[in-house]
């Protein structure tokens, strides 16, 4: 039920003060991205790229500390043997 409830929660996350904003669910998907259209530059694509690259980072990382703190607060801390991998 706990994982379902993970698997289910949404966050968002932005990059570039703002210039980059990713929705993501807790089973890693990105659910939507939005650019602000101040940091669209034909001729500058690598810096949108970066922003967007960095928020998409961000939002996994999000999720994945998110997820390790439920699952811990879940087995009390402890590190059972074979269940990272179930989860």
């Amino acid at each position: 039920a706990k994982q379902a409830e993970l698997d289910a929660a949404e966050y968002e996350v932005q990059a570039g003060g703002g210039a980059v904003s990713v929705k993501i669910n807790g089973k890693k998907e990105i659910l939507s991205m939005e650019i602000s259209p101040d940091v669209v530059d034909p001729d500058d694509i690598e810096t949108l790229s970066d922003i967007i690259v960095a928020a998409v980072n961000q939002a996994i990382k999000k999720v994945e500390s998110t997820n390790e703190t439920a699952m811990s607060a879940i087995t009390g801390g402890m590190n059972l043997p074979g269940l990272n991998g179930l989860f």
